[in-house]
């Protein structure tokens, strides 16, 4: 399946994991803003695809962004995230979604795993107790927090263009 191919709708991806739900595979969630793709990010995803069978990714709306992020974010716009997003080979199915946290998501989706990366714990997960409410487990995965887009983009725009 092609990158843009994995993109599509709450309520679309949502009736795929029905059929996906009665062969016995297990959902996994991630979500985030992915604004520059990098290694961090690529690793969160990797590990949260091995928590299960099938990995949704919830990319962060400009608008979501630009609330959490302030303005001048997102660098990349969000159709352009998600097909980055569904490039990748460990995502199943990515969704763009308008929230500052994917509780609504979750509410749809009811994943059997949600995954976040490192820069939270089990206890500052905004999405946890959605999760709990029905048996859902909230894993944090990824490696430790020593990637970050704003960090990149930082020194981007501190780069000397004279030096190679």
């Amino acid at each position: 399946m092609s990158a843009a191919g994995k993109i599509d709708s709450l309520d679309a991806i949502a009736a795929r994991l029905q059929a996906d739900r009665s062969q016995g595979k297990k959902v996994v969630l991630a979500n985030g803003v992915f604004d520059l793709l990098h290694v961090g990010h690529v690793r969160y995803l990797e590990a949260a695809s091995r928590l299960g069978d099938v990995l949704v990714v919830a990319v962060n709306s400009d608008r979501s962004t630009r609330q959490m992020r302030g303005a001048g974010r997102p660098v990349v716009p969000q159709a352009e995230r998600a097909e980055v997003i569904g490039a990748l080979r460990c995502v199943d199915h990515v969704l763009i979604f308008d929230e500052p946290d994917a509780v609504a998501v979750i509410r749809v989706l009811r994943p059997e795993v949600h995954a976040k990366g490192t820069d939270y714990t089990q206890l500052t997960v905004p999405e946890r107790s959605e999760v709990q409410s029905y048996g859902g487990k909230v894993e944090i995965v990824g490696d430790a927090k020593r990637h970050s887009t704003s960090e990149l983009i930082e020194r981007l725009a501190n780069r000397d263009p004279r030096q190679a």
